[in-house]
């Protein structure tokens, strides 16, 4: 059995050693050293091209979680991650050549991995898990968009923050929809005075922004403005448009505000809400500073701040097949292309394409992660038809599915995720020795 993996970053780099350790023969296709992204500096192997964090290690919070999820289910990369950790605080921080070292040095010494450094530029025949990163060639993303359909694939990311529910003060915003009768509203409203609208637009329009990369084309902001690019046509420009309050009535006050911030669940259960309109390419600690000026959202945490660059990838939950596969192919993506934003992430997603992978090829069931977990919650929202507009996601707890009871300390709350997250992936994996019970 063979399986080709097109893209030797974090999940094609974890995707063919888990498949290898299985004792399947593995092609490994990396363009790099002949074709290179203006991001990458090496012909390295999962090298990390941004920061050399891989985010929290603390078991309480949704990053440290999938770290404990990985680690169980035997991640080669993770394991390298710690083999070459650097002082970080509480954080999982790398050497980052060290650790690129340790994973092509893996590869390298793999009798079941063939490494192929070439560029792919269609769809290669299956078996196959396309890994292409976020930065996928044009010419393999152009296949993707003949395959899938245009509308299906985006070649930017253009998301609005996310923030935590539990954290938007309710004594200040309100639940309605404009022009609504009586009935719930579907949008948390956060009212502003006109003093109040006036001081955000002005910090707003002086906040310092993200330096783009020299491969962030000016092309994004033709089709999705910034919020901060808006305000900058004109004191009012918010106002008539995505801060507008009309049909909208201040329960508090009794009349219309000045302009309203409206907030979207990203969720059923209602945990996590979108700002309306936010796209933004302010840096994280001004969106941070800049979106607490919006009343009720003084101590707001954020799951997610709002981006704006070049980021490749597929809108899985509405053209992708189980184990996000490529309907009528034995093609699987993974990685960031999927939408799974963050290096962890990208190493779950490497994962799980060769649990899947190797499940079909030894005709064994699909391998079902429990939706309470970190990796479970994520695969879900990549998987869940009823998300809209979706967009690139990391680990959060917006995403897991509420607690069966409610936890007013916020502390408690996340211990609760915790415990109930890891005690389900340790039981998913003693239920499955058939994935993992073979040393891998």
């Amino acid at each position: 059995m063979r399986v080709t993996v097109v893209g030797g970053g974090l999940a094609g780099s974890e995707c063919a050693l888990q498949l290898a350790a299985r004792g399947i023969d593995v092609d490994l296709f990396e363009q790099r050293p002949d074709r290179t992204s203006p991001a990458h500096k090496t012909d390295g192997f999962a090298e990390l091209v941004c920061s050399n964090s891989l985010k929290s290690t603390k078991p309480e919070s949704a990053a440290g979680m999938l770290k404990q999820e990985l680690s169980l289910y035997g991640s080669k990369l993770i394991g390298f991650a710690y083999d070459t950790r650097v002082a970080a605080g509480g954080a999982l921080a790398v050497d980052r050549t060290l650790f690129s070292d340790a994973v092509t040095g893996a590869i390298l010494a793999s009798p079941h991995i063939t490494v192929h450094r070439e560029e792919v530029t269609s769809i290669p025949e299956g078996p196959a898990v396309i890994a292409a990163g976020p930065l996928c060639s044009e010419h393999l993303f152009k296949a993707l968009c003949d395959r899938l359909g245009e509308a299906h694939l985006s070649f930017f990311d253009a998301a609005a923050p996310i923030v935590d529910a539990e954290t938007i003060d309710m004594d200040r915003a309100f639940r309605a929809s404009r022009y609504d009768d009586g009935e719930v509203g579907d949008y948390l409203n956060c009212p502003m005075e006109r003093d109040e609208y006036f001081a955000f637009v002005s910090e707003l329009v002086a906040a310092q922004r993200v330096i783009g990369h020299d491969f962030e084309s000016k092309d994004l902001f033709q089709a999705c403005q910034p919020v901060e690019e808006v305000a900058r046509t004109g004191e009012m420009s918010l106002a008539y448009g995505a801060l507008k309050p009309v049909g909208l009535v201040d329960p508090h006050t009794g009349r219309r505000p000045f302009a309203v911030v409206q907030l979207r669940s990203e969720n059923a259960s209602c945990t996590a809400y979108n700002l309306v309109g936010f796209q933004t390419n302010l840096t994280f600690p001004e969106q941070a500073r800049v979106f607490r000026m919006i009343p009720g959202l003084e101590h707001a945490e954020f799951f997610r701040y709002g981006v704006m660059h070049r980021n490749s990838f597929v809108d899985s939950p509405h053209v992708l097949g189980r184990g996000f596969s490529i309907p009528g192919t034995d093609v699987l993506l993974a990685g960031q292309i999927t939408g799974t934003e963050g290096y962890v992430e990208a190493i779950a997603s490497g994962l799980y394409a060769a649990l899947n992978m190797y499940a079909r090829l030894k005709e064994l069931p699909d391998p079902e992660l429990p939706v309470t977990t970190a990796f479970g919650s994520l695969v879900a929202y990549a998987s869940d038809p009823a998300c809209e507009n979706y967009q690139p996601m990391h680990v959060n707890f917006g995403v897991f599915p509420p607690l069966e009871k409610h936890i007013r300390s916020k502390s408690d709350r996340k211990a609760a995720y915790a415990q109930r997250g890891i005690a389900d992936a340790r039981a998913f994996v003693e239920s499955r020795p058939d994935l993992f019970g073979i040393g891998a």
